[in-house]
């Protein structure tokens, strides 16, 4: 939330790590960052209409595109922020289907470092991820912690390994049929069935229009 975050900092170590996990693989890959805070906005009038602007569909795209995500967030008041929430509540529950996550967070307190599975893990969970066995708390006094940057580097190579299987197209492009999908979701992989046609007859009827007659 502020500029620059403890969180956005942790977010960027684990980032490099795991870069440097795949490039050792030979593995090349591209980081697309996404700040919630310039998007404060955007994200509060999605709640209240039910549609993203389009500054707010490209970061959810972008994130509809991602291998592997690194999720981060502030702790406060023993809770993760109101406005990671907000943003999780936009998405369509198909968006993130057996994508590689690591869970992280910072807080002003150790006490606060269960947050991560009491609140982050179980919400991913419902989004039907796959997040890392090892995820990352960091409060003031880890920063100058060598076990922080052992954390770290545990978790890179979990995530690294996870995108190196092809986890993520292993499970959908078997298994993307049998999921209970969000009606007219954007979050559809490229083997997915074609679209559904709205502009028929039944489709006019089933919201509410009017069918003509033909002769």
């Amino acid at each position: 939330m502020s500029d620059t975050s403890s969180s956005r900092m942790l977010a960027d170590r684990l980032t490099q790590k795991t870069l440097d996990r795949l490039n050792g693989k030979g593995i090349p890959a591209a980081v697309s960052i996404i700040e919630l805070r310039p998007l404060a906005a955007n994200i509060a009038q999605a709640i209240v209409s039910g549609f993203p602007d389009p500054d707010l569909q490209a970061a959810i795209d972008r994130l509809a595109a991602a291998d592997a995500v690194i999720a981060t967030t502030p702790i406060y008041k023993a809770g993760i922020s109101g406005l990671f929430k907000a943003f999780m509540d936009i998405l369509d529950n198909d968006l993130l289907i057996a994508v590689p996550v690591v869970l992280a967070a910072t807080g002003g307190s150790a006490r606060h470092a269960l947050v991560i599975d009491d609140q982050l893990r179980p919400l991913f969970a419902f989004m039907r991820t796959l997040t890392t066995p090892t995820s990352l708390f960091a409060a003031p006094e880890d920063w100058g912690d060598s076990a922080l940057t052992t954390r770290i580097e545990r978790a890179a190579t979990e995530l690294a390994a996870m995108v190196t299987t092809g986890i993520r197209a292993a499970i959908t492009d078997d298994a993307w049929g049998k999921y209970q999908h969000t009606f007219a979701g954007n979050a559809r992989p490229a083997t997915a069935a074609p679209e559904v046609a709205f502009d028929t007859d039944l489709m006019r009827l089933a919201t509410g229009g009017t069918l003509a007659a033909r002769a």
